[in-house]
């Protein structure tokens, strides 16, 4: 009755797969384009599908405070309200909400915060922040979960974890089932890996329809996140998806999918579009670098996004001119780069070549970008 997923294939570690949702499927390894307060910056629905993704991710928090679940609600839900027809996964707010220091204050029952637009005060229960997603009409509803800070005593990441935990049970019932529809639980406990596995253990017994993989990405060691997955996605259910939140740059994805992940989000690839970083098979690429400014050469050569339609030199000029067509341009090619990506790997694990895939990824970013005259 609920979403659900297909293993379809596996590889090193690997995994592909399908996710089917009451508004279509995801082909997974998957990452989820951003769509923060219901758009996603600077490209238009058609654009976000036509470069490949299927899933986006609204922020929870966000669309509470503008312009309001009720008003969402009454408009039919957000792929009615945004005319977005895909699957739309919500985050729970919480994780907007810790950025809040100044702002809030936590304990067993919930948040309270004041809202960063107007300074009103607001509430945020596991119970609201189940409702608030149902008023979205969200096909995947994450729980409210505190966030670990990075760093955290295994003390303090330990009583972090229990309360997400008794946050996550309540929040499961009050979840609404529905053909379609889903709520991931949400695995917490820092860098420790007895607490990640007590976390996991305990959401299983809740029982969810996939399981989210936060706290990470806060600040530690690429490696020290990358042995955290290795150690916990074998605890969590082979049959049900795993998404990794908040994550990342290319090799992050690469290396997490490596590790049995599923799903990523991250504002990366449209942040980055907007400060005229563009992500490319040999790394980044800054547009406001005077080297491209006779450059006449595309930004990537095998790329068909309208960005690479254009020469260098005009990218670079459009940022020095604060000409709102860079952004735009860097960011439809940086989600087209992030679905490209993601489809080679899921043609890689299909074809059971993810090692060379791996090796070719890794060896191909470390040429970096050639300036013209290299």
């Amino acid at each position: 009755m609920t979403i659900r997923f297909e293993l379809l294939a596996e590889c090193a570690g690997a995994r592909r797969g399908r996710v089917h949702t009451a508004h279509g499927t995801v082909e997974t390894p998957a990452f989820m384009a951003t769509a923060t307060a219901a758009t996603v910056k600077a490209m238009h629905w058609r654009d976000v599908k036509a470069v490949g993704a299927e899933l986006v991710i609204a922020n929870t928090y966000h669309l509470m405070l503008r312009p309001g679940a009720e008003v969402v609600a009454k408009l039919g839900g957000l792929h009615q309200f945004t005319g977005w027809q895909g699957p739309i996964l919500t985050d729970s707010g919480g994780y907007q909400v810790m950025s809040l220091s100044q702002l809030r204050k936590i304990d067993e029952k919930g948040v309270t915060f004041r809202s960063h637009l107007d300074g009103s005060a607001h509430e945020l229960t596991p119970e609201r922040a189940a409702h608030i997603q149902y008023q979205l009409d969200s096909n995947i509803c994450m729980v409210l979960d505190e966030c670990t800070p990075y760093p955290a005593t295994e003390d303090q990441a330990d009583q972090s974890m229990q309360l997400s935990m008794r946050w996550a049970e309540r929040g499961r019932k009050a979840f609404v089932p529905r053909p379609g529809y889903g709520q991931f639980g949400i695995v917490q406990g820092g860098i420790y890996p007895r607490l990640r596995h007590q976390s996991a253990a305990a959401l299983i017994r809740i029982g969810f329809e996939g399981y989210g993989i936060g706290g990470l990405a806060v600040g530690e060691p690429q490696a020290e996140m990358f042995g955290i997955l290795a150690d916990i996605t074998p605890a969590l259910p082979q049959n049900q998806p795993r998404y990794l939140m908040g994550v990342g740059k290319p090799d992050d994805l690469v290396g997490a999918v490596a590790r049995g992940v599923d799903m990523f989000d991250c504002v990366m690839p449209t942040r980055s579009g907007r400060t005229a970083q563009a992500f490319t098979p040999r790394g980044t690429v800054n547009m406001r670098n005077a080297r491209h400014q006779h450059d006449p050469r595309p930004l990537q050569d095998d790329c068909a996004c309208p960005a690479c339609g254009h020469s260098r030199a005009y990218l670079h000029h459009l940022f020095r001119q604060e000409e709102m067509l860079g952004p735009m341009l860097l960011t439809w090619h940086n989600v087209h780069y992030y679905q490209t990506l993601m489809t080679q790997m899921r043609h890689a694990i299909e074809t059971q070549t993810w090692a060379d895939f791996a090796t070719h990824f890794d060896e191909t970013q470390k040429l970096g970008d050639i300036p013209l005259h290299a």
